[in-house]
């Protein structure tokens, strides 16, 4: 009986381990047919281009086989790794998890971008300026194109990827807010949520209940029954999404030692390289000056019509937090009342329901208007283009008491432009901010950042981004 048992059980396991290394396969061949989507659409973008340049810009004026004109593939070399660029950083093929209207923008945008800078670039140098309508036209075509591409390569990766039978599991309901728009109409065609579980015990507990679900969702809960879902998921190939601790985005930033007899990492405060800190000092100053010049227009637009609204000050100074808690005034654009804080308490704004932003004050909100003296304090120094978003000392002060993790933001210079600002939402939890932040000091870089200047463009189209808080509430929390 034990050996027909025993005889069993592995017949079992073999046909798990075969289900497994097919799912495997499979899996393999769906992302495979993806790149190749992907890529076909990326080399047409680059075609399209290369016709546009080489057609119109010579007017047949340049032979072929001239050595100049050979020259020039190096400009279709320069515009694909622009596009390359760009649409990385605007996630121009993130299939499934973006709707077709914001993957048209993400490649109408980069595609713009590439040919803009690669068409100026050039014309600077060879100091010719050709009519730019035949690159206006292949814009036009690769917008058609686009939104071709973007409708059917949607529906297909939906083909190819049915929704998932999904379970949600969390320590109480504040982790299960963190799930965000999967709870939402934004993430049913990707997940089916089946089944919210709350549960902070044993994975023992749990561990038959996730053999019914084909994609796993974690927040929250304590380290062990978290490692048991995660060896889960790899056992049995389910795929786990899980939102991440401060220690888990701390502990990618290690070091890992080999001088010992066993596995060891080390954690310390981020070193930066000087090097990086010198050339990303140079950017800021050079890039606040340009955009203080180039934009002084708006700025005097806005500050008279800020001042025929009710007489009171332009620009609004603040007290605010930098590298290692270094207080500094910022400055904005005032958009709300004189006496907004006249009872003397730090309140975050309820965004459009907030009595006290003025009309001005809530179109050059939604234009993001009100940022521009911040290049000020850029040129200063008191802040970076990109860096953590600097918080209030009275609400940072409450933040500390509920997580002292949130001070580890302060390792680098306070920024203009950041992963929080980008991704997240002016309401975004505090404990998310400061897991956005750690992570931009995990990787900053000069690509990182330059990455994320251009990504900033997106969320003056994002309305969202500028969401308030609840009423009569003084910090994010």
């Amino acid at each position: 009986m034990a050996a027909d048992k025993s005889k069993c059980e592995c017949v079992i396991r073999k046909v798990q381990e075969s289900r497994i290394v097919k799912g495997i396969s499979m899996n393999d061949s769906k992302h495979n047919k993806l790149r190749f989507m992907k890529l076909a659409h990326f080399v047409a973008s680059v075609l399209l281009f290369a016709a546009a340049w080489f057609r119109f810009r010579y007017h047949g004026e340049i032979d072929i086989n001239d050595t100049g004109f050979r020259y020039n593939y190096f400009v279709i070399i320069a515009y694909a790794v622009l596009l390359l660029f760009f649409s990385r950083t605007y996630n121009s093929y993130l299939l499934g998890y973006s709707r077709v209207r914001d993957l048209l923008f993400s490649q109408v945008t980069s595609q713009l971008f590439s040919t803009a800078i690669v068409y100026g670039v050039v014309s600077l140098a060879w100091n010719r300026a050709d009519d730019p309508t035949a690159f206006m036209l292949i814009l036009i075509v690769q917008a058609v194109m686009d939104t071709v591409w973007d409708y059917f390569a949607n529906k297909y990766y939906f083909k190819l990827n049915p929704s998932k039978k999904t379970i949600l599991i969390y320590r109480n309901e504040r982790d299960k807010r963190r799930f965000g728009t999967l709870l939402g109409k934004k993430g049913e065609k990707l997940f089916k949520i089946k089944y919210e579980l709350e549960h902070d015990g044993d994975f023992s507990e749990i561990e038959d209940l996730l053999k019914d679900y084909e994609a796993i969702f974690v927040a929250g809960v304590n380290s062990r029954c978290r490692n048991g879902i995660l060896k889960y998921c790899k056992e049995t190939n389910t795929p786990g999404y899980f939102l991440p601790h401060v220690g888990d985005i701390i502990m990618q930033d290690a070091r890992y030692i080999e001088a010992f007899d066993a596995p060891l990492f080390l954690v310390d405060r981020k070193v930066i390289n000087q090097e990086f800190l010198i050339l990303k000092r140079s950017f800021d100053i050079v890039a606040a000056a340009l955009g203080l010049v180039i934009l002084s227009p708006v700025m005097m637009i806005t500050a008279v019509i800020i001042k025929l609204y009710d007489g009171g000050p332009v620009i609004y100074r603040q007290v605010r937090l930098t590298k290692d808690g270094k207080e500094f005034r910022i400055c904005k654009f005032r958009s709300m009342n004189v006496d907004a804080e006249k009872d003397g308490i730090a309140r975050l704004s309820t965004g459009d329901n907030d009595s006290r932003v003025t009309p001005a004050g809530r179109v050059i909100r939604k234009c993001r208007i009100d940022e521009l003296p911040q290049l000020w304090n850029i040129l200063k120094g008191d802040m970076s283009f990109v860096g953590p978003r600097p918080e209030r000392p009275e609400l940072a002060e409450q933040y500390y008491a509920m997580m002292p993790d949130f001070q580890l933001r302060l390792q680098v210079k306070a920024g203009l432009t950041g992963y929080a600002q980008i991704y997240g939402k002016y309401n975004t939890d505090p404990y998310e901010k400061l897991e956005y932040d750690l992570m931009y000091i995990k990787d900053m870089s000069v690509l990182i950042d330059l990455r994320l200047i251009f990504a900033t463009f997106r969320i003056l189209f994002k309305s969202e981004s500028t969401e308030g808080i609840e009423e009569e509430t003084t910090t994010k929390e």
